[in-house]
């Protein structure tokens, strides 16, 4: 409630707002606070570079206990009241997801949908739950719809439209990570020509293009590889053993496309276990 003690909740709406860029004024206005408490509280917490939610929370729960040390049972409640669980991990879920490369806002939709029993949210339950502006959240769902992660299923008896998680969110992961190495790497290779070769920058830059390219091709292994992940996703999807006429009819390819996939499977198997 406005002008009573912050949540753990409101605590991890704040720390939210600060790595979105907002003021400290906008996030007081979501919060329906002061300003001044806001910028109180991230003033004492680390400063707006270094706000994390969880410390200011025990920070904020050890001073309390530190001016009762009688034990007061209202001030032993508000210590161990950390707020919901499964919030919190939705937070450090989706904090993986950022220094993964994803997004932001986009690594929250997706670690809600992710642990959500029903794998499927409307645009109001992921404001409600995210605390944050239908327009952050259409802006998230555009990305996550643009790299095959989310998809939108219409309401069959109200005007809604419901979010869902791919059944092979993880293997899209992947292959939004391969494609930031192949952006990287040719953003690099486009430097060079513009600083050129011989100098100091382009002896960087093309050391850059070089790695990243590297790296973009362990990761895509190939077509080899890349057949491999797809008949992988197929079974996943089915979650049951098929056959390779029935993953080529899945597919749309040749039986002998998916024969090649499988071995090539299996040699990748063999050679792991073996270490080579």
């Amino acid at each position: 409630m406005p002008g009573g003690r912050l949540s753990h909740q409101d605590r991890l709406d704040i720390a939210a707002g600060l790595a979105e860029g907002s003021g400290y004024a906008e996030i007081a206005r979501q919060l329906e606070r002061p300003t001044s408490t806001i910028s109180r509280e991230v003033a004492r917490n680390g400063g707006a570079g270094g706000y994390r939610a969880d410390h200011a929370q025990y920070a904020t729960a050890s001073r309390a206990r530190r001016r009762r040390p009688d034990g007061d049972r209202r001030t032993a409640q508000s210590a161990g009241q950390f707020g919901d669980p499964r919030a919190a991990y939705v937070e450090r879920f989706a904090a993986m997801m950022v220094d993964g490369g994803l997004p932001r806002m986009a690594s929250r939709v997706l670690a809600l949908l992710y642990t959500s029993d029903s794998r499927t949210l409307t645009a109001a339950d992921l404001v409600r739950e995210l605390r944050v502006s239908p327009a952050s959240i259409s802006k998230a769902i555009g990305y996550l719809e643009r790299v095959g992660m989310v998809h939108r299923e219409p309401d069959p008896q109200r005007r809604l439209q419901h979010y869902v998680i791919a059944e092979d969110v993880w293997l899209k992961a992947w292959e939004v990570s391969a494609r930031t190495n192949v952006n990287w790497a040719e953003t690099a290779a486009e430097g060079v020509g513009v600083v050129g070769r011989d100098t100091p920058a382009g002896e960087r830059l093309t050391q850059m293009a070089e790695f990243f390219q590297r790296l973009s091709e362990d990761m895509s292994g190939g077509a080899g590889f890349q057949d491999c992940l797809s008949v992988l996703a197929v079974l996943w999807q089915a979650d049951r053993p098929l056959s390779s006429s029935e993953l080529a009819r899945s597919l749309d390819w040749p039986v002998e496309r998916v024969t090649d996939a499988v071995d090539y499977a299996v040699k990748a198997a063999a050679s792991g276990a073996s270490g080579e």
